[in-house]
């Protein structure tokens, strides 16, 4: 058991008070062990979470999840995720916080971590603990692969011009060419909307994209009129399904903070926690 742990203080304390075993009263900080660096092991993290019967906690979703976002954010996994032989995983602080996040928040364990975490990340950046971070991180993620896989599917499928056919598809989303998205939203004329979307626009882009490959593979369709049709039509049904289920069009929903100041609050994070846990210097004698 490490011997240097937080002693929470503030507002911190209640969340801990509830992140905690219901049988022995142990919690996340009692938890750390120390091997020449501070750990804890994911099944337990998992087991305090309110997950049951973790047989290999290395290959459950919400740690999946939180290597993705990990490599996605340039920070080395082997630093933060120690698989073990038995398939357990040795986590580092901020794994902790990834895993916590990645969660499933409907569970009043995770919650209360999640709060945990959020009070010990705004001391590093008030980006990392928003809570749709993670979610932007990811999901951005997928767009990117997606529009990669989308791109070579239209230029396969005859697209000659593909900032006409990108374009199609947004304004059919947004009832608007890029350009005039770009200035609807605030966005620089040298970056994507798609860096400044909110986790639900994000998600219904990524919808878009992945409809409109989707379609040109089922119909077969061929040349740049036709895909650029197709993506104005899809964008178009991905609009009114925003418009039925949470009566607002895209446009209209508010953009978030840009991705890379995400992206530099949770790097920042990950540096003050692997501070936190940092072997402490002995004084001069």
């Amino acid at each position: 058991m490490v011997e240097n742990v937080i002693q929470p203080t503030g507002e911190k304390d209640a969340a801990l008070d509830v992140f905690h075993f219901d049988d022995d009263r142990a919690n996340f900080e009692q938890l750390a062990e120390d091997n020449g660096f501070h750990f804890w092991m994911c099944s337990q993290l998992m087991r305090l979470l309110g997950y049951e019967s973790i047989a290999e906690a290395g290959k459950i979703k919400p740690v999946q999840r939180a290597i993705t976002a990990c490599n996605t954010l340039g920070i080395p996994i082997q630093e933060n995720f120690d698989f073990q032989s038995d398939g357990d995983v040795k986590l580092t602080r901020f794994a902790c916080y990834l895993v916590a996040m990645n969660a499933d928040p409907k569970k009043p364990a995770v919650a209360a971590a999640q709060a945990y975490f959020a009070t010990l990340a705004v001391q590093f950046s008030q980006y990392a603990q928003e809570n749709e971070a993670m979610d932007r991180v990811l999901t951005r993620e997928e767009i990117t692969q997606q529009e990669r896989s989308l791109s070579s599917v239209a230029k396969q499928a005859g697209v000659q011009n593909y900032a006409f056919f990108q374009n199609a598809g947004y304004r059919g989303m947004y009832n608007m060419n890029l350009n005039k998205l770009r200035e609807r939203k605030g966005v620089p004329s040298n970056r994507s909307p798609l860096d400044f979307m909110g986790a639900t626009e994000s998600a219904a882009n990524l919808l878009r994209i992945r409809l409109t490959e989707d379609k040109i593979n089922v119909d077969n369709l061929q040349g740049q009129p036709a895909l650029e049709r197709t993506a104005a039509n899809v964008g178009k049904e991905v609009r009114d399904l925003l418009k039925r289920t949470i009566g607002k069009t895209p446009e209209s929903l508010p953009p978030a903070p840009d991705i890379r100041r995400v992206h530099r609050g949770l790097k920042d994070t990950s540096k003050g926690f692997k501070a936190i846990d940092a072997p402490k210097k002995k004084p001069n004698t």
